[in-house]
């Protein structure tokens, strides 16, 4: 018989699948020439990742914006590093191929050797800071607000801003649901946008009436203040809203 922190994780797990379904039908043009979606051929590591931390209430959601090519559509966790996930996440999963894969970008899953930026910085301060991923999880969990990759011929990310309105309408629709139904299943005390993108959408989906609502720095390397020092910025800012606690003695 599931626990109630089990079957809450169920119905994040549910909420997931019910995301790709709404997107599955969703089309993208030009200059859009591959569109992965890591809740479908990664579906066995995002359902690992979301049973073994999606348990309990939660004091703090952060909100990533999408995959990066080397995180989760090669993992299915958010900001997925391959080594971080299995080294330290203790998460490892069989991973399928895209049915349309980008020749520059291909899907190694876990016998991929090139390293996310974004994902390495974002769970190398975790470990840092909580020492163990129970720690972290017990009050905190991480979610993307859209779990689609977009390329260009190039294999260059187009991010969801970018997209045509047309586009964006129906996939913000769906990734808003998503968010909604996250937020009332886990039932945070905050939600924190990383970047401004997350922190945006999750601002209009919860408003004034939900969870508190913050912002950090994003870790992209194309962001020059992440370069000078992402980890230090972040835990300034976390500490600046109280959520901060006193870095795990190992």
């Amino acid at each position: 018989m599931p626990t109630a922190s089990e079957r809450r994780a169920d119905r994040v797990w549910a909420a997931a699948r019910r995301l790709h379904g709404r997107l599955k039908p969703l089309s993208f043009g030009d200059p859009v020439t591959h569109v992965y979606d890591p809740l479908e051929y990664a579906a066995a590591g995002h359902r690992a990742y979301v049973k073994a931390f999606a348990q309990g209430k939660k004091k703090v959601v952060f909100l990533g914006m999408n995959p990066g090519p080397f995180g989760m559509a090669q993992t299915g966790v958010p900001f997925g590093e391959v080594a971080h996930v299995r080294d330290w996440l203790g998460i490892e999963a069989r991973i399928g191929r895209p049915k349309h894969e980008h020749p520059k970008r291909p899907i190694l899953g876990f016998a991929c050797t090139r390293s996310e930026v974004s994902g390495t910085r974002v769970w190398s301060a975790i470990a840092d800071h909580w020492g163990a991923p129970q720690r972290f999880f017990a009050d905190h969990y991480i979610a993307n607000y859209c779990p689609l990759l977009f390329m260009e011929e190039s294999g260059r990310n187009r991010t969801p801003d970018k997209l045509s309105a047309a586009e964006r309408e129906p996939l913000f629709a769906a990734c808003d649901r998503h968010l909604a139904d996250v937020v009332r299943i886990l039932e945070p005390q905050w939600v924190v946008g990383i970047g401004g993108f997350a922190a945006n959408r999750a601002r209009l989906v919860l408003g004034d009436d939900g969870p508190r609502l913050a912002q950090v720095l994003h870790p992209s390397p194309a962001n020059p203040r992440a370069n000078r020092g992402w980890a230090p910025e972040v835990e300034r800012q976390l500490r600046d809203l109280g959520l901060c606690p006193p870095k795990t003695r190992r």
